[in-house]
């Protein structure tokens, strides 16, 4: 029987399994509202209070009670002894009074114009109701959701960023994969520590050190007389499999070291890049505890064609007509640039079709 190169090389999900199968959330921590941006929410999160607290202002204008002035017009308008009292927008009704006339409808010690009860005014909880639910566990936190947190009065809010040691290995030159995974990083809730080493006993000392709840090493993980990564993994804990049957990122490695989740990824942007959206977004999700993100369906431009026996990796530029692929493996950094998404070709497939539907997942 004849086997094809992929045959040689773990599949991608048992891959994602060994690296990422018995990872845990790591522990909540509470934050500021001006540190949570980003981050997963640990619980869920109820409001204390209902907003706003009672009858609010919705415009500027009279409070008044909408019973003693009703019907009124500028042919049969209602005199006041005194002007009843003005509020902005936003300030609780003074008691009394359930509706807010607007500046027009007062004139002259005279209510010319007809008004409802309620109307131009918030009543207590249409924004947000007492022990309403606001956030569930797993959702990373967005500005809207800083909103209405800010709105109900909470200062902080429990959340899990897990840490991730980033270890460049090897780089001597400019270095352009590093912060183009740290910012993937943060997007994906996580912190960063930055460590840069050459040689295999120093990077295995910068797997085993520090107390990142994981490892991203970055560069050498190949087969050449200068790459030291998948040696230093087995020096400082367990190499679980190097070389995966995914493309771009063939000589992605995953393991442990210390205690803890490591996966080695090339150098080469657009294979850092697909080994990092395939295996780490998710490890970051895993110990973030977050929910679980999902692919749209878009109709694919032109064809995709893929080798049976690979997860292949396609970087694709979304628009309003559909989903362009841009390519995999070698894609230049200036298609990469166009790109907003992948799409992963399962092994046993030999891609799709232009018209076809497929799954897109951002950038």
């Amino acid at each position: 029987m004849i086997r094809n190169a992929s045959s040689a090389l773990i599949p991608l999900r048992e891959a994602a399994n060994l690296l990422s199968g018995a990872a845990a959330p790591v522990a909540p921590a509470t934050v500021t509202l001006a540190a949570a941006l980003g981050r997963v929410a640990a619980g869920v999160v109820i409001a204390r209070s209902a907003v706003p607290a009672g009858l609010t202002a919705m415009r500027d204008g009279f409070a008044v009670e909408a019973a003693s002035v009703g019907g009124a017009s500028a042919y049969a308008p209602i005199f006041l002894g005194r002007p009843p009292p003005w509020v902005e927008a936003g300030q609780p009704l003074p008691s009394g009074t359930d509706a807010v006339l607007p500046p027009e409808g007062f004139l002259d010690g005279m209510v010319v114009a007809d008004i409802a009860p309620r109307e131009g005014v918030f009543g207590t909880g249409d924004d947000v109701a007492g022990s309403e639910r606001l956030i569930e566990a797993g959702t990373r936190i967005e500005p809207l959701h800083l909103l209405v947190l800010e709105a109900v009065g909470l200062t902080a809010v429990d959340v899990r960023q897990p840490l991730l040691r980033v270890v460049t290995a090897g780089a001597t030159g400019l270095d352009t994969v590093s912060p183009l995974l740290g910012r993937l990083i943060a997007r994906a809730g996580a912190a960063t520590e930055a460590v840069r080493v050459q040689g295999v006993r120093d990077i295995a000392e910068a797997l085993r050190g520090g107390t990142a709840d994981a490892v991203l090493v970055i560069g050498g993980s190949g087969f050449g007389r200068s790459d030291h990564s998948a040696a230093a993994l087995a020096l400082a804990g367990e190499v679980r499999a190097h070389g995966i049957a995914m493309r771009p990122g063939e000589t992605t490695a995953v393991g442990s070291a210390a205690g803890k989740p490591v996966l080695l990824v090339p150098g080469r942007p657009e294979a850092a890049l697909a080994a990092f959206l395939a295996l780490g977004r998710p490890l970051i999700a895993r110990l973030a505890g977050a929910q679980e993100s999902l692919p749209r369906r878009q109709v694919l431009l032109r064809k995709i064609v893929s080798s049976i026996g690979l997860s292949e990796v396609v970087f694709v530029r979304s628009g309003p007509d559909g989903v362009e692929p841009l390519g995999g493996a070698g894609l230049p950094l200036s298609r990469l640039v166009q790109a907003n998404g992948i799409v992963v070709v399962e092994p046993d497939s030999e891609g799709f079709r232009a018209g076809e539907e497929v799954e897109v997942w951002a950038l």
